[in-house]
């Protein structure tokens, strides 16, 4: 960022709000993946559907935001962060009115794939516009507070969703977005600087490629249990999509500007934070996706008391993720994103385990305070561990890539747990929900446990400092707070 726009972003109020804008902004954008979960047995009572039409109220938005995120960090770093993440907040808002007002479901989810597609422009912008505006010493309390307010919007959308839908109508998780997105359109304007990255062409094969392959996977899983798993179809999505996945990592370790370097990989710490990250989400997200509809569907709770029953999980970010951000700039963000998703994992595993038919909320609720206080401690200390894994022109670029893994998690997560519940139960009876739902939690909770193991393979810091991108070609980097030194480093790319 250039004197000016320094100067600019002082007067407009700088990191107060920076941070503001982009947590309400972060908040919408990760509401919206779970969201709808409270509000399924509403909606399928309102527009029909069977179970893999369902999956796609939630997919369809987050595999188009999983895709298009790296993409929409390239966009902002070539045209400029504000222009872009202004852009991604107008088509965000106006695709969730379209979704309020979806006649069908068919609709509804073409709508809610558009709602990612600004979803995936805003997003990853937020946390660079973040890290642009704050002075470099407060930046572990900033990413807290961020990760906060994005845990808690994670957590808490089958809250929202519940309430919603048990007292106004389904369509209001939708319209909720409207009013927030109209306030806070002037507000970016006004109040945050206009960065740009290094400028370099945007990258449509490898966009094409990923976009691809991920939706011939996502589809492949979906359509297997409705279809059958030799079924011609999903054979042909799963083997095309791999093949173009394939395809994508070789084309990007030979393109000249790839939207994802694979070099970056070499880097333990990188390569370490961002398949802790596919694992969590993906663990993570499936388990919710069943449970809030177990809350429902087979223990009777309406939507506002099954989201009530979750407030020990929904809370726990807002109290907890602050703390895990000083923790890790006090002694580093590996022990501390690591503790945090083996706590989830326990806290699933025995959600699993105690899971039946009539169990009591007392029962479920040290489950649903572990998985809570796991999440927490996974969310600040993650971000800044990705933005410290890179050299500070690449920032973007490392941003946009790790939120698409976990997108890329949460659409996966959805897919492979409501396989395994198809393969062992179904919605026929609250037993034979069951029957499906403990299986598929307990491999979520195998799934982000190993996710834990993945953060363990990020070096430790060294006294003084965490180490840095190791695999980059840079040498040693210094810490988040100490890498990004200045905000003309940062926004200039």
């Amino acid at each position: 960022m250039s004197q000016q726009g320094a100067r600019t972003s002082s007067r407009g109020g700088g990191a107060a709000w920076a941070l503001v804008i982009t947590s309400v902004a972060g908040f919408m954008a990760a509401l919206d993946n779970l969201v709808v979960t409270t509000a399924l047995p509403s909606i399928r009572e309102d527009l029909g559907g069977a179970l893999h039409d369902l999956e796609w109220t939630v997919s369809a938005y987050t595999l188009t935001f999983a895709v298009l995120l790296m993409f929409g960090a390239a966009l902002g770093d070539r045209f400029g962060r504000r222009r872009l993440f202004l852009v991604g907040l107008t088509v965000f808002t106006g695709a969730s009115a379209a979704a309020a007002m979806a006649p069908g479901l068919d609709s509804l989810i073409a709508a809610r794939a558009v709602q990612g597609v600004g979803a995936a422009i805003m997003m990853p912008l937020t946390l660079t516009l973040l890290t642009a505006a704050v002075p470099a010493e407060r930046r572990g309390m900033a990413y807290g507070i961020w990760g906060a307010v994005n845990g808690l919007a994670v957590a808490s959308g089958p809250l929202v969703g519940g309430s919603l839908t048990e007292h106004i109508s389904w369509q209001w998780i939708f319209w909720l977005n409207v009013p927030l997105g109209i306030a806070l359109l002037p507000l970016a304007r006004l109040r945050l600087a206009e960065s740009h990255g290094t400028g370099a062409p945007l990258d449509l094969p490898g966009t094409l490629l990923a976009s691809g392959g991920l939706f011939g996977v996502v589809y492949g899983l979906v359509r297997g249990p409705v279809d059958g798993w030799t079924g011609a179809v999903v054979l042909t999505a799963l083997f095309a999509g791999a093949a173009l996945l394939v395809g994508f990592v070789l084309y990007s370790t030979r393109a000249k500007n790839p939207m994802l370097p694979m070099r970056l990989f070499r880097s333990r710490a990188f390569a370490g934070i961002n398949a802790a990250s596919l694992l969590m989400f993906l663990g993570m997200f499936g388990s919710i996706f069943l449970l809030a509809q177990y809350m429902q569907g087979v223990l009777g709770y309406t939507p506002t008391e099954a989201g009530l029953r979750m407030l020990p999980w929904t809370g726990m970010p807002m109290l907890v993720a602050p703390i895990a951000g000083i923790l890790s700039d006090r002694i580093g963000g590996r022990p501390v994103v690591a503790a945090g998703l083996f706590l989830q994992a326990a806290g699933l595993g025995y959600l699993a385990s105690v899971t039946t038919a009539d169990a009591s909320y007392a029962a479920q609720l040290p489950g649903l305070i572990v998985s809570g206080i796991g999440m927490a401690l996974f969310f600040a200390p993650a971000s800044a561990l990705v933005m410290s894994s890179v050299v500070p022109k690449e920032q973007g670029i490392a941003s946009g890539a790790n939120n698409a893994l976990r997108e890329v998690g949460g659409a996966l997560g959805i897919a492979v747990m409501s396989s395994i519940f198809a393969a062992r139960g179904s919605y026929a009876s609250a037993q034979s929900f069951v029957d499906g739902l403990r299986p598929a939690v307990a491999v979520g909770a195998g799934i982000v446990a190993l996710g834990g193991v993945a953060a363990l393979l990020i070096p430790a810091r060294r006294r003084g400092g965490p180490t840095a991108p190791d695999g980059a070609g840079k040498g040693p980097a210094p810490a988040a707070e100490q890498a990004l030194v200045t905000t003309a480093q940062t926004a200039s790319g």
